[in-house]
């Protein structure tokens, strides 16, 4: 073999740079997830491509991965429009981050560490900071982050993959900046360093149940 008796350390890796058509897809998906590009919204190749300083070709290769993925409506003789979930996705949706958000603390409650706490007390404390300043976009990427470390916690690759997949597209819904969700954070925290996986539990459902009708819907557009 090529590598026969080498260390595997010793092999030097390839570095590789991420494909254009990767990083407007990315780019695409985080303006659509944080309402920069608003729902229902008409989506011109050569405007985005000037917006994000690159060719139409990826632009088009982008919107397409993202129609298979439902965040874009291509339509025939038309173009591109930013998906408008219906109420029946919307609570299919956060019906699926109930889900994934309980176990994810139940389970987090089993095994946290010292380490992962000190880092939630960090994110919660930045979203509370956040919401008395009235800053949307820190409190929303506070809250993505701190739901992320709990998924993390967890111990299960998987359902931090998927938690944070729903996590990404429930943000486009909703800004949580209200002071009632920093708060429930706060027993979400306090149950997991306790090690008391049902109450864990028991705050992490009201608390994702409670944001489909409580926190208000996000506006804005790219300029």
């Amino acid at each position: 073999m090529l590598f026969d008796g080498l260390p595997h350390e010793s092999v030097p890796k390839v570095e590789r740079p991420v494909p254009v058509r990767e990083q407007v897809y990315e780019a695409l998906r985080e303006l659509i997830g944080s309402q920069s590009l608003r729902p229902g919204q008409h989506l011109v190749e050569s405007e985005l491509a000037g917006h994000l300083g690159v060719s139409r070709q990826p632009v088009r290769e982008a919107l397409h991965r993202l129609n298979s993925e439902g965040w874009v409506d291509l339509r025939p003789a038309q173009g591109a429009f930013v998906h408008e979930p219906t109420g029946d996705e919307t609570d299919q949706l956060f019906d699926v981050r109930v889900v994934l958000e309980t176990e994810a603390a139940r389970l987090a409650a089993v095994g946290s560490s010292g380490g992962g706490l000190e880092r939630l007390d960090e994110l919660c404390a930045t979203g509370e900071a956040a919401v008395n300043a009235n800053d949307v976009e820190t409190a929303v990427i506070a809250n993505a982050t701190l739901h992320a470390c709990v998924a993390e916690l967890a111990g299960n690759a998987v359902l931090a993959e998927l938690a944070a997949h729903v996590e990404q597209r429930v943000r486009r819904y909703y800004t949580p900046i209200v002071h009632e969700a920093w708060a429930e954070h706060r027993e979400l925290i306090a149950a997991i360093a306790a090690r008391d996986e049902v109450r864990a539990q028991q705050v992490m459902r009201a608390h994702t149940v409670d944001a489909r009708t409580r926190f208000p819907p996000r506006t804005g557009q790219l300029t």
